[in-house]
């Protein structure tokens, strides 16, 4: 993922945490529109599917009710 993050920051000129917060939020939309078995290969890819990215999913769920995006 952090290959994803550079690019984002190098292109775009937002922070690390930023980009990282883009991704996630991108992550979890694709993540609801693929079928199991394929969104967890590409969270699992990404980074996002590992035990130390249950923190960071889970500011995505904050992050969503923030921008109104409550399911």
């Amino acid at each position: 993922m952090q290959e994803l993050v550079n690019q984002i920051t190098s292109r775009t000129g937002v922070s690390e945490e930023q980009a990282q917060q883009a991704i996630s939020i991108v992550f979890s939309f694709v993540k609801d529109k693929l079928p199991e078995p394929i969104a967890s290969q590409v969270g699992g890819y990404l980074g996002l599917e590992s035990g130390g990215a249950a923190g960071l999913m889970g500011q995505l769920g904050n992050l969503d009710g923030m921008f109104g995006n409550n399911q």
